[in-house]
């Protein structure tokens, strides 16, 4: 039996372990943290004063009905019950109450709204959407639309297109300043953790072509009904178990040492706590803690070095807590306004009093160093300015959690910094979302990134009744 150790415990680790341990491996899973889930972490907030404590996601994450690989995950750990996608995609867009005349029909309690037809193809699926669409002028619609169709012939695969910025594109194309504000960026910024002026077309054709313009029903949205521990940190590690997988947290990688022997390669890794052996390692970490880990004969120094500029995106979350409810959105997106996205998390946080809010900030290089005490009140009044309710109830609990390296800088010439699941150590192979995936850096990309790396150590395959993402089309 082939023996396989996977490094690193996230979503692209748990993928390659189930996926290894489908074929007849032997895996063992170590990850440096002490729970499983990587990026996609819970904490808990302790009651205080009579007030219940909370389950905190350190991020918001969402993701979309083209998220085939990571949903056939969620099947597979059973929980794809507790992540459910809207059965048509519908995103409220709200305006500050301060700027009246920028709401539909004049009226800050009436959010605009981005949305798809239920019949039609795509990207008509669209049209009516935005045809309505306040935020921009009548004359910004129409160029919006002509410019969806000529996203449509922009190839994401095309080196060249690699080599220039998304907001460029969208200006070659007549995109006004507030058109790339109000609603390209509104998406790219969400989903590529940089505004339009910085991101890589090629990765925002990528999104756009996948999720709005090739199938109609692609960008449905999907929110987690509980906590990112209770759906990814605690199935994993029951399906593990059941799989045989031996999962040690805690066990931080120090070294992979390579061991030629007539021919064939083995591998010693060093932790803290000592050495083990294996026949081949998936390493499914961040990019920074992979350049210190895969050895020399794998990856040179030189593409080392490639790693480490892809850089480094942080996201900022602002969490407050209400005495009372203060909207019906389960979700907003704003504009106007330092908030971008708002998510209401009161159930599956726990929380059985008032309400809680999640604010989600992407591409935070600014907002990230700032001091905790400024992004509340910074938050707090501008959700006051979003949601009238707000303005009568008490912030009564608030916090920041900070992702200072949320994900790798997606900007021009990414493409060719990313390597290939294969190193030049035949049974050696890299995963993460920063992988040469074809994806953007979402959870999508990095369960596509395990499969792959599992797949590409050609192990023999023994039965299994539910096999994990077979397809990656």
């Amino acid at each position: 039996m082939t023996s396989v150790v996977v490094v690193g415990g996230g979503l692209a680790g748990i993928a390659a372990a189930v996926r290894l341990a489908d074929r007849g491996a032997r895996v063992r899973l170590l990850e440096a943290r002490a729970h499983l889930g990587g990026a996609t972490y819970s904490l808990d907030r302790p009651a205080v004063a009579g007030r219940s404590g909370l389950v905190a996601d350190t991020g918001q994450h969402v993701f979309l009905r083209c998220y085939h690989a990571y949903r056939a995950l969620l099947e597979r750990l059973d929980v794809a019950a507790l992540a459910p996608v809207q059965e048509h995609l519908a995103i409220p867009v709200l305006h500050p109450s301060r700027h009246p005349d920028r709401q539909p029909d004049g009226h800050p309690d009436r959010p605009a709204w981005i949305y798809r037809s239920r019949r039609g193809p795509a990207p008509l699926h669209l049209a009516r959407s935005l045809a309505a669409y306040k935020p921009l002028t009548p004359l910004e619609r129409l160029r919006a639309g002509r410019a969806v169709f000529a996203l449509r012939r922009v190839d994401p695969d095309d080196p060249r297109r690699d080599t220039a910025t998304f907001g460029e594109w969208l200006r070659e194309h007549r995109q006004s300043g507030p058109a790339i504000e109000r609603l390209w960026g509104l998406i790219a910024v969400a989903a590529l953790n940089l505004p339009p002026d910085e991101a890589s077309l090629a990765l925002a054709a990528k999104v756009f072509r996948t999720a709005f313009l090739e199938r109609p029903e692609a960008a449905d949205l999907g929110v987690p009904a509980v906590s990112l521990r209770q759906l990814h940190a605690q199935p994993a590690g029951r399906l593990l178990e059941r799989l045989d997988v031996e999962v040690h947290t805690n066990a931080k990688v120090l070294a992979i040492d390579p061991v030629s022997d007539v021919g064939t390669h083995r591998f010693v890794l060093r932790t803290r706590t000592g050495e083990l052996t294996a026949d081949a390692v998936v390493v499914a970490v961040p990019h920074q803690a992979a350049a210190r880990l895969v050895p020399a004969r794998a990856v040179p120094d030189e593409g080392r070095e490639r790693w480490a500029r892809l850089g480094s995106a942080p996201i900022v979350n602002v969490h407050l807590r209400y005495d009372r409810r203060v909207t019906a959105f389960p979700f907003a997106a704003a504009l106007d306004s330092p908030v971008q996205w708002i998510f209401d998390r009161t159930r599956a946080a726990g929380v059985d009093r008032g309400q809680y809010l999640v604010v989600s900030v992407s591409a935070a290089h600014a907002e990230v160093g700032m001091p905790t005490e400024e992004l509340r009140r910074t938050y707090a009044n501008a959700v006051d300015d979003l949601l009238p309710g707000a303005r009568s109830s008490r912030v009564v609990e608030s916090f920041v959690t900070r992702e200072p390296h949320a994900t790798f800088r997606q900007s021009p010439g990414t493409a060719a910094l990313r390597p290939p699941t294969h190193t030049g150590l035949p049974g050696l192979t890299l995963a993460g979302a920063w992988t040469a995936t074809g994806w953007p850096d979402t959870m999508e990309g990095a369960v596509r990134s395990g499969l792959r790396a599992a797949d590409a150590l050609s192990l023999t395959r023994t039965p299994t009744s539910r096999p994990l993402g077979e397809a990656l089309s």
